[in-house]
């Protein structure tokens, strides 16, 4: 599902405009992104939750010449995700 087709599944569950559902799917994005940016956690009950976890710096290796490189210290966006999508994900098995 790319994001104009969540746009077209948001519209229709929630019977919004498609508009409306696109601005409500951009001001999420833009306050999950802030929050992150913070360093803030964000946990949706059901759903997940997302955090940013910082990645040390560590010694690398060129897959295609071997040679060894350094890999410089990061933060990384982490998504866990609950019960019950991860349930629900699992059903069909």
């Amino acid at each position: 599902m790319n994001k104009a087709e969540l746009i077209d599944a948001i519209a229709s569950s929630a019977k919004l405009s498609k508009a409306d559902a696109g601005r409500a799917l951009e001001a999420t994005v833009e306050s999950i992104h802030k929050a992150l940016k913070k360093g803030d956690r964000i946990g949706l009950v059901g759903f997940g939750s997302f955090s940013v976890t910082k990645r040390a710096a560590r010694i690398g290796r060129n897959p295609q010449t071997g040679k060894e490189i350094k890999i410089a210290a990061k933060k990384v966006v982490k998504f866990k995700a609950g019960s019950d999508l991860s349930g629900s994900v699992n059903k069909g098995k």
